[in-house]
């Protein structure tokens, strides 16, 4: 899972997901406003996106909520982040409310922003 990172490497771990089909470029303000907060800044890229490559040619490729929580809980697990406030937005917050579902001694905060399904379609028979 490719990512990039900033802020003081002893800084207390943000890890910022993005949404589909965004990627990590949509963090920069962001990243610019709260960068010297003492955060250390994990922005990953969710599979499909960026440079994230499948390891395994025959890992089934799934954008699946199940599959985006095991990404990102081993992306925390691999780089060994603790106490982490994650925030993230549409899939980027699906994966997190997984995470912090399964994990949550991993994190200290959630902070999420997430439209549900088929927020488009009208009530009744007419779309």
């Amino acid at each position: 899972m490719a990512y990039e990172a900033s802020g003081p490497a002893r800084g207390r771990p943000l890890v910022l997901v993005h949404g589909w089909p965004d990627d990590i470029r949509c963090w920069d303000k962001t990243i610019e406003r709260i960068g010297d907060q003492g955060f250390r800044i994990y922005a990953p890229y969710l599979r499909g996106s960026g440079p994230t490559r499948f390891l395994n040619e025959a890992a089934v490729r799934s954008g699946a909520i199940a599959a985006l929580a095991l990404d990102l809980s081993q992306f925390l697990d691999v780089l060994d982040l603790n106490d982490v406030v994650l925030a993230g937005y549409d899939w980027g917050a699906r994966a997190a409310y997984g995470v912090a579902a399964l994990f949550p001694d991993l994190l200290t905060g959630l902070v999420v922003a997430a439209a549900g399904y088929a927020t488009a379609i009208r009530h009744g028979n007419a779309l």
